[in-house]
């Protein structure tokens, strides 16, 4: 088994705040992310196969780079996720959250490989590993 990752980046705003508890209590809880802010976010996507004798490789990434754009990227890059994005109008748009909406958005959709791992960096001080929907 080989697993290949290829890395991709995109840019998109945040904030942390449950509808369901009071300013204060949001405050409380999430601190300084209760305010919009970005993230320069940086994707791990790690795929896994036989490498293809003919090609030598487990995918091509040119396909999964359109793969990658068309199903994530496109989405997601420079938009305000709670505003622009349907999935995260009633979910917070953790780190975690967004890992495994990147998961669905890919899991199946990579031809002749498998989906492995997803590794999305919010900075340089934490990255999440979503190893599938409700992985745990």
């Amino acid at each position: 088994m080989i697993y290949a990752t290829r890395k991709s980046f995109f840019c998109a705003a945040h904030r942390y705040y449950d509808e369901k508890l009071s300013a204060a209590e949001n405050e409380k809880r999430f601190g300084k992310c209760v305010n919009t802010h970005g993230h320069n976010y940086e994707l791990e996507v790690t795929v896994a196969g036989d490498a293809n004798p003919r090609t030598g490789m487990v995918v091509n990434l040119s396909e999964l780079d359109a793969i990658i754009r068309a199903r994530v990227l496109d989405i997601l890059d420079h938009k305000n996720l709670q505003a622009d994005v349907d999935e995260f109008r009633s979910v917070i748009p953790t780190t975690e959250m967004i890992a495994q909406f990147i998961w669905r958005r890919l899991d199946g959709g990579i031809p002749g490989a498998r989906l492995f791992r997803v590794r999305l960096y919010e900075d340089s001080t934490l990255f999440v590993d979503c190893f599938g929907e409700g992985a745990g």
